[in-house]
């Protein structure tokens, strides 16, 4: 018979090792297995995995060699000390169909089945898939809808939200929305009181939300008090679950350069990305200062190539660099401060980037909501 460790030292332990190894330490004993099961021991290792080299996640190709109508998965090791990519492990999505991710956080990634109203919250390395339940608002209550979806993370509370913007009808845009959030917490929908200002436009409703500073942003326009369209960024606070706005650089506020503008997390702060055959060419401004609208500055701009081709911005690394597809699928980063720019040899043709991504445990505290496969 041996006796185990003080907690804190076991824990001190356990954060260090592999996370399919801590996860193998569940069955050393009921002890181990209740710390590394506890939300706090999730939270530190939560925050002692964010200081590692970050991951990026890729939904690779279809291949004709595969039987499963299952979508692959890939994590590449983002070390900035070597120029190459290298695949760290791949995975099924124990669900088949076809999908779109949401949003990921703090290793958790949130799925919406296309064309319908069914979610997942799944994080593949501890293997565990959450179905959450059916939104009041949708399908079986709307006939024709077309609704806005951001995933983050509420601090405050410690909880994983999902956020639905139903519009009833595009062609009525005087209809107030409603606002339905899911909290993986509670295991429920609700429908808030707060919602967006009347006669919101969103400029693309299957662009994803950007997560910052505990908050979910879009790009969308509304007619101001002089009857003029104007862009802004919409803000939805996941704490105290109310909406704000943030000026868009004067150059984009025009409601004719709302087309191809999407907004994306950079560092702690904002990008909009505006990309089109119509103005031929890619441009990024950057929010130095976050929520502080003189702080936008152009940063990038590129024009097609002779042959008409743009390069195609799919994300940006947690170091800021920005994620390009050049023509016949070629990756490149390039350093936004320095224009420093890295060739990505590694990442296989035609795969998508999803986000960056850092491994950890949540979802291991939910036994009775999460399935394990």
């Amino acid at each position: 018979m041996w006796d185990s460790p003080p907690p804190e030292i076991l824990t001190f332990v356990l954060i260090r090792l592999p996370i399919k190894s801590i996860i193998t330490c569940t069955a050393v004993s009921k002890t181990w297995k209740s710390i590394i099961q506890n939300t706090s021991f999730i939270s530190i290792h939560l925050h002692h995995s964010k200081n590692k080299h970050p991951l990026l996640l890729f939904r690779l190709p279809p291949s004709e060699h595969r039987i499963s109508n299952k979508e692959l998965y890939a994590l590449y090791c983002d070390n900035n000390n070597n120029p190459d990519l290298y695949e760290h492990t791949r995975f099924d999505f124990p669900q088949g169909g076809s999908f779109r991710v949401v949003g990921t956080c703090n290793g958790l990634v949130c799925f919406v089945m296309n064309f319908t109203d069914r979610f997942f919250f799944w994080n593949p390395l501890v293997r565990k898939l959450v179905t959450l339940p059916t939104p009041s608002v949708g399908l079986r209550t709307l006939r024709f809808y077309n609704p806005s979806i951001g995933f983050g993370f509420d601090s405050k509370t410690n909880d994983y939200k999902v956020v639905r913007i139903v519009s009833a009808s595009e062609s009525d845009s005087s209809k107030v929305p409603k606002v339905e959030v899911y909290s993986l917490a509670t295991a429920q929908w609700k429908v808030v009181a707060a919602v967006p200002p009347v006669g919101t436009a969103f400029a693309d409703k299957c662009d994803p939300h950007a997560f910052v500073n505990g908050a979910l942003h879009c790009v969308v326009s509304k007619n101001n008090i002089d009857n003029e369209i104007l862009n802004f960024i919409l803000v939805f606070d996941l704490g105290d679950e109310v909406f704000r706005e943030i000026a868009m650089p004067k150059p984009l506020d025009n409601p004719e350069n709302l087309v191809g503008v999407s907004v994306s997390a950079y560092r702690n702060s904002l990008a909009l990305i505006q990309r089109g055959d119509s103005i031929g060419r890619v441009d990024i401004w950057v929010m130095k200062w976050y929520d502080v609208a003189s702080s936008w500055t152009k940063m990038f701009s590129t024009l097609a190539d002779q042959g008409g081709f743009l390069p195609r911005l799919i994300g940006f690394k947690k170091t800021g660099e920005v994620l390009l597809e050049m023509h016949r699928g070629h990756f490149v980063s390039r350093d936004l401060e320095t224009k420093q720019i890295k060739d990505l040899r590694t990442i296989e043709d035609k795969s998508t980037f999803v986000d960056s991504y850092v491994e950890t445990l949540v979802l291991l505290d939910k036994p009775n909501c999460a399935d394990t496969y």
